[in-house]
């Protein structure tokens, strides 16, 4: 699945975490839960994990190995694997635990 947008502003809730996202508004046909991908955009592509949350409102890609600002570019996300389903967790640490474990799940595949 390919999902083209421009980046706009998130609530910045990855970023606090030490796991920065890019977001573009998407309401179509994904199950929510976090994923494979890549993320393209200035001739680039970078592997990417990626969340799709219950509200399903906007789709989050935290780039491996990048860091920068994109908002309002135009980027394309390739939507790959589903590695788990969306999760609740008890307190900050286990989230940013998980995102870990993810991370390194996707730097395999």
């Amino acid at each position: 699945m390919l999902i083209k947008g421009s980046v706009v502003k998130g609530k910045q809730q990855g970023r606090g975490l030490g796991f920065p996202t890019v977001n573009v508004e998407y309401e179509n046909g994904l199950a929510s839960g976090v994923y494979n991908g890549k993320v393209n955009f200035q001739g680039k592509e970078f592997h990417a994990a990626i969340f799709y949350g219950n509200d399903k409102k906007i789709i989050e890609a935290h780039i491996l190995d990048y860091s920068g600002d994109l908002y309002g570019q135009e980027i394309e996300i390739k939507i790959g694997e589903k590695i788990r389903e969306v999760m609740k967790f008890e307190n900050t640490e286990e989230l940013i635990a998980q995102i870990k474990k993810d991370l390194e799940i996707i730097n395999k595949l």
